[in-house]
C-alpha cells in the first residue's frame, strides 16, 4: 500500500527492478587476485572455494575469461587466498584478457588425457644467436615439480 507522507514504496530483497545490481550468487564465478607464485600454468584457490567447486590440488580447470577466452590451468590450494577469489599470474591474465578484480569462470576439466610423450622443438630462427644448453634454461622450470 502507499505510505500515508506520499513517499514512494522501497524496493525489497525480492524486487525485480533492482536485481540486476545484486550479485550473482554462482560459485563457479571467481574474482581474479595476484599471484604470489610464478607459475604461468597454476592458479591457486582457498580451499573452502576448491569444496565448494568439487576440486581437489592438482585438478585441471578450465577457466574462462572475457569475450570467451579460455585457458586450461591446474588447481593448488592455500589458505592465503580469500573465499571466492582466485589467484594467478599475469601470462595467465593476459591469455583470457582479465585484470586484477575481473571476474572468471571455473570449471573443471574432465576430459584431458595425460600425454605418454611429448615433442618440444624450437623454430630454427627463434634458437639463431643463443647458446648454451637450450633445456637448462628455457624448458627445464616448466617440468619441475
Amino acid at each position: 500500500m502507499a505510505d500515508p507522507s506520499g513517499a514512494a514504496p522501497q524496493p525489497g530483497p525480492n524486487d525485480i527492478s533492482t536485481a540486476i545490481l545484486r550479485p550473482k550468487k554462482s560459485p563457479n564465478r571467481l574474482i581474479v587476485d595476484e599471484a604470489t607464485a610464478d607459475d604461468n600454468s597454476v592458479a591457486t584457490l582457498n580451499p573452502a572455494t576448491m569444496d565448494a567447486l568439487q576440486l581437489f590440488r592438482g585438478d585441471t580447470i578450465i577457466v574462462r575469461g572475457k569475450k570467451r577466452r579460455d585457458t586450461v590451468l591446474i588447481c593448488l590450494s592455500s589458505d592465503d587466498v580469500e573465499e571466492g577469489k582466485i589467484q594467478m599470474n599475469k601470462v595467465a591474465r593476459n591469455n583470457l584478457r582479465v585484470k586484477l578484480g575481473d571476474l572468471v569462470n571455473v570449471h573443471q576439466c574432465l576430459d584431458i588425457k595425460y600425454g605418454k610423450r611429448v615433442h618440444i622443438l624450437p623454430f630454427d630462427d627463434s634458437v639463431e644467436g643463443l647458446s648454451g644448453n637450450i633445456f637448462d634454461v628455457y624448458l627445464k622450470p616448466y617440468f619441475l615439480e
